[in-house]
């Protein structure tokens, strides 16, 4: 499924955007008034198709990134094909975290680490391998992002916005492989996590140049049809604003902290459940030793109908079985899936009214405020009874029906995208350092370089004094 053009066309793509623009401005030696006009033409057309994609720059054959997301979609697509074709069937092992997997491609050379890991954790969360594939490898052009952060990172996003493919250094992916498996075991411990779905990871060399390693994650704001503001939070202040885009804009910028002041995220019922798992998430990030991740958060206003809509059985059930099982996985089909889910047969939930035995301990006054506490499902006669996990200790809530449920809250008025990123900053020496000089600089004043202690508290407590 090979989607890189061929060598004689990618010769004649190769020119960068960059390159284009140096020869528009010194007239470039032998171009004629014509050509001028034609590239800037081409340029003026490609801003206002940027224009048109809320910002989003996309990918096209004139691009600076073409070629590698061409070879990133080419090399993703085999990668994926071998878990298609070689589905495991057995549970996860200590090698499957360890497993490297190189693949030989014309131009390049892909590696995909931990592949197993993350094929089961896909599953788990509703995810089939053709689908993933479909998104990430479609002949439709990646999108990238510019954020207004101080990474070097290069963002894309796979054209539908599902899925975000970012690059990191060699020292953040070894973390992550490093702390994969409790990583994994805290999303079993915890189904309803906020923190990023981490999907992917691979390294891609291509000849005469520096390896590049990437990272695939779940978009927390997905689907973004009609979010009107997004925001990342880091619980201080320093650094914290961001000029906002002009009224009637439709560039995407994403703000922080200081442009949140004044506002409120209102979940009403739902408000101990998001306190609580921020808590959570954040402890265990603690223990890892990390600071500086952030709290992504979008909102946009709730329809009529999805402000008033009742809640039938039928939605009850629905609701109930993705809130116990996001996903029954298609590679591990007979065991439960990570992160949590329960392994579903006809005695586990039942799917009608009239053959049910689902008993949830003040089960409407839960469910109403959005949280699931112990429950017991009862089979039919003679297929015995099956007991279901404590919701209340591994903090489940009643997941929405929509495609993106784990980061998706509603309120009364809003619904809120919510979820944990960038967590690969470890407290080193050399933020020891960064904080003491941040003290002497900023005096008084709040700033992202703290203990992981400090962070967590600090983020947890602006969670609280901006929630009601």
């Amino acid at each position: 499924m090979s989607v890189a053009p061929n060598a004689a066309a990618e010769s004649q793509r190769g020119t960068s955007l960059n390159t284009m623009e140096m020869s528009v401005t010194t007239g470039g030696p032998g171009m004629s008034g014509h050509r001028q006009r034609s590239v800037k033409r081409r340029r003026w057309g490609g801003l206002r198709q940027q224009w048109k994609l809320l910002g989003l720059f996309e990918i096209d054959q004139e691009h600076e990134f073409y070629n590698l997301t061409c070879m990133m979609k080419e090399g993703l697509a085999a990668a994926i094909q071998s878990t298609i074709d070689n589905a495991p069937t057995n549970e996860l092992s200590d090698d499957d975290f360890t497993l490297e997997v190189t693949q030989i491609h014309k131009d390049f050379t892909m590696e995909t680490f931990a592949g197993p890991v993350f094929a089961s954790l896909r599953g788990s969360l509703g995810m089939t391998e053709q689908e993933y594939q479909q998104s990430l490898c479609s002949e439709n052009c990646y999108l990238q992002f510019i954020s207004n952060s101080k990474s070097k990172a290069d963002f894309f996003l796979t054209n539908d916005k599902r899925f975000f493919l970012k690059t990191q250094n060699k020292r953040e992916i070894k973390f992550l492989l490093a702390n994969l498996k409790i990583y994994m075991e805290h999303l079993r411990k915890y189904p309803h996590s906020l923190l990023v779905k981490f999907l992917g990871v691979h390294r891609i060399q291509i000849p005469r140049r520096r390896k590049k390693y990437f990272i695939v994650m779940q978009s927390v704001f997905y689907p973004d049809d009609r979010i009107n503001a997004r925001y990342d939070i880091k619980g201080c202040e320093v650094s914290r604003w961001t000029e906002p885009a002009p009224e009637g804009s439709q560039i995407i910028v994403v703000l922080k902290d200081l442009n949140f002041e004044g506002q409120f995220i209102t979940l009403d019922q739902q408000r101990p459940w998001l306190l609580r798992q921020v808590e959570i998430d954040t402890q265990f990030l603690r223990r890892l030793n990390v600071l500086d991740y952030s709290l992504l958060l979008a909102h946009q206003p709730l329809h009529h109908d999805e402000r008033h809509q009742g809640l039938s059985f039928a939605t009850l059930i629905m609701r109930t079985k993705k809130s116990v099982n996001p996903g029954s996985s298609p590679i591990h089909a007979n065991m439960a899936a990570v992160p949590g889910a329960v392994i579903e047969d006809d005695s586990t939930l039942p799917l009608s009214e009239t053959d049910s035995g689902l008993k949830l301990p003040h089960a409407w006054g839960a469910l109403s405020c959005g949280s699931l506490q112990t429950c017991r499902v009862h089979a039919r006669p003679g297929s015995g009874t099956a007991e279901l996990p404590d919701f209340k200790t591994q903090n489940r809530r009643l997941l929405p029906n929509l495609k993106n449920p784990l980061h998706v809250i509603d309120g009364p008025e809003q619904r809120y995208f919510i979820g944990i990123i960038d967590i690969f900053t470890v407290y080193s020496f050399k933020k020891r350092l960064e904080h003491l000089w941040k003290r002497l600089r900023h005096p008084g004043r709040s700033f992202s370089t703290v203990s992981p202690q400090t962070y967590c508290l600090r983020l947890c407590q602006w969670v609280q004094d901006h929630t009601k």
